[in-house]
C-alpha cells in the first residue's frame, strides 16, 4: 500500500514543471521577445520623429505618432505579463495592470486609426494604411467590448476580447517573422506586397489568438459560471 501512494506522488522533476507551467514564464518570455521586434521599431522611429524639421510634420500627426509609440510599447510590454496563471489569480495585480492597460490600449488603437485615416504617405502605401485602418479599427471594438465584459463582471468573455485586442496589438512582431520568411528566400516586395504580408501577421495572431480562447473555453469545468471566472 505504501509502495502504491509512494508511485503516485509527484517527482520533484513533475512539482518544477508544474510550477512553471502555473508562473507562465515562458508565455511571457516568449510576448515580450515577439514585442521587442516593433517596440525597437518604435525607438527607432522616435528617433526620426526628433530629428525631422519642424516643418516637415504636423503637429498633430508628430504628437500622434509618439502616443502611438509610447502607448503601444507600454500595452504589449505589461501586457504579456497578464497571461501569467499565477498573476492572474492575484486580484491586485490584475485590476492594478488592468487599468494602465485599457486605456494605453486605447491610445495605441486610436492613434493607429488617427494615422491610417489622415494617411499623407505616398499613394502606393495606401494598401498598407488600408490594412493598418482595419486592424486599428478590430483593436478599438475589441478593447470596448472587453471593457463592456468587465463592467457586466462576465470575466469569461473579458479575457476573450482582451486576448484578441492584445493579439492584434502585438502583429508587428509577427509581421516582422513573416517578412524575413518571405524576403529572405524570395527577396524583396514592392509596396501591394507589404500590404499583403503585413495582412498575414495580423491574421497569423488573430488565428492564435482564437486557438487560445478555445482552449481555455475547453478547460474551463462544466458546473463554472461564465461570470466566475478570471482568465484574463
Amino acid at each position: 500500500m505504501s509502495q502504491q501512494i509512494k508511485a503516485t506522488r509527484p517527482t520533484a522533476e513533475q512539482k518544477e514543471q508544474r510550477r512553471r507551467s502555473k508562473s507562465g514564464w515562458l508565455a511571457i518570455t516568449g510576448l515580450l521577445l515577439l514585442s521587442a521586434l516593433p517596440v525597437l521599431g518604435g525607438v527607432l522611429r522616435l528617433q526620426e520623429v526628433s530629428g525631422e524639421p519642424a516643418e516637415t510634420l504636423l503637429l498633430a500627426s508628430t504628437v500622434t505618432i509618439v502616443a502611438h509609440i509610447v502607448a503601444m510599447t507600454a500595452y504589449c510590454i505589461l501586457g504579456a505579463f497578464q497571461f501569467s496563471p499565477a498573476l492572474r489569480t492575484r486580484r491586485g495585480w490584475h485590476r492594478t495592470a488592468g487599468r494602465a492597460l485599457i486605456p494605453a490600449g486605447f491610445i495605441a488603437a486610436l492613434s493607429a486609426l488617427w494615422l491610417a485615416v489622415f494617411f499623407g504617405g505616398p499613394s502606393d502605401e495606401l494598401a498598407l494604411a488600408m490594412v493598418r485602418l482595419v486592424f486599428a479599427v478590430a483593436m478599438t471594438l475589441f478593447l470596448v467590448r472587453g471593457v463592456i465584459a468587465i463592467r457586466r463582471r462576465d470575466f469569461v468573455a473579458h479575457g476573450a476580447w482582451m486576448t484578441r485586442a492584445y493579439a492584434t496589438a502585438v502583429s508587428g512582431g509577427t509581421q516582422a517573422l513573416v517578412f524575413a520568411v518571405w524576403t529572405i528566400p524570395l527577396g524583396d516586395v514592392d509596396a501591394f506586397g507589404e500590404a499583403w504580408l503585413v495582412a498575414v501577421g495580423f491574421l497569423i495572431n488573430s488565428a492564435v489568438a482564437e486557438l487560445l480562447i478555445r482552449r481555455r473555453s475547453v478547460r474551463q469545468p462544466g458546473g463554472v459560471s461564465r461570470r466566475g471566472a478570471l482568465v484574463s
